[in-house]
């Protein structure tokens, strides 16, 4: 197998983003801000996407910032898995 073919074939998204949630169990949501440019007007936009995290030891509270992996479905909206926590709330 070629470089190319196992780096596109094991290529999961991963984002940065701030727990907004934690109240559920075993899960957390993340909000991944990302600036985007305008197609026609060029004006920065920021946008934002809530991510359902899962958070098996449940130590996740609101205002860490985290690094999350995309996974196979877990549930109806979980597709994402915590890698790390970069910084926590204070």
């Amino acid at each position: 197998m070629t470089e190319a073919t196992t780096t596109a074939r094991n290529a999961r998204k991963v984002r940065e983003g701030l727990v907004t949630s934690a109240a559920m169990d075993k899960t957390a949501v993340v909000t991944v801000t990302e600036r985007v440019r305008h197609k026609k007007y060029n004006k920065t936009l920021m946008r934002n996407t809530k991510l359902y995290v899962h958070d098996e030891a449940n130590d996740l509270t609101v205002g860490d910032r985290v690094r999350v992996a995309e996974t196979r479905p877990l549930s109806k909206l979980k597709r994402w898995r915590v890698l790390e926590v970069l910084e926590r709330a204070r």
